[in-house]
């Protein structure tokens, strides 16, 4: 049996689908950990290393799920860019998942925290481009093609924009205990102790929406059923 370009990307985007929401799920429960005061800092500090590498291959999905999803989208023929255009876009996401990484290994430092700035940063870019792009095409002005069953693409692409906005805001969360954690460091902080408790219960609400959401894309993208 052969195996096609389109079989092996839709692998690849079910493997990057999967340590999206797993790995979200994954830093979810850690993280009642990572603010427990009843624990040493030694303790909580494992706990937050485990969620930094747990966080990472979520990380990684996310990014992987959009160049994926935008090369099978030109194989079906309702995104209309290949060629060289599909070339670059590759180059440019592969050095957003380097800067990822990067931003990972030097977690806890200040090249950690300078590098992670820098991936949000790319993200205030892609997200309006992401939102903009599916509207117009979903109101019949382009780039995708979203005619009679070909909205469903459209819709992805307009659903995963959003969730990145609140990924980015879990990344901003993590970021945080980061800085918190130096605090806490230098020995109890009560107001630090309370941001961190503070920013957990704001998480675990936005982390609500985020499945949902992971789950309305992976459904439109399983069914194309608009």
């Amino acid at each position: 049996m052969l195996i096609t370009e389109l079989a092996v990307l839709r692998w690849l985007h079910i493997l990057a689908m999967v340590y999206w929401l797993g790995g979200e799920w994954g830093v979810f429960q850690t993280s009642r950990h990572v603010v427990n005061r009843q624990l040493s800092m030694e303790e909580r500090r494992r706990h937050m290393e485990t969620a930094y590498r747990i966080d990472i291959l979520a990380r990684t999905g996310i990014i992987l799920l959009l160049p994926l999803g935008l090369h099978m989208g030109h194989l079906w023929g309702v995104q209309p860019y290949g060629g060289a255009w599909l070339w670059l876009m590759w180059l440019l996401f592969a050095g957003w998942l380097a800067l990822c990484w990067a931003a990972f290994v030097y977690r806890e430092t200040d090249r950690g925290i300078a590098l992670t700035i820098w991936d949000e940063r790319i993200r205030y870019v892609v997200i309006p481009a992401l939102l903009a792009t599916s509207i117009l095409s979903l109101l019949g002005y382009g780039p995708f093609n979203a005619g009679t069953m070909q909205k469903w693409f459209s819709l992805k692409v307009l659903i995963f924009g959003l969730l990145l906005i609140i990924g980015l805001q879990l990344r901003y969360i993590m970021r945080e205990w980061t800085k918190l954690f130096r605090v806490l460091a230098a020995g109890p902080d009560p107001q630090a102790e309370s941001k961190l408790e503070k920013s957990l219960r704001f998480g675990k609400r936005l982390a609500y929406i985020y499945w949902i959401g992971i789950a309305s894309v992976a459904f439109l993208g399983a069914t194309k059923m608009v």
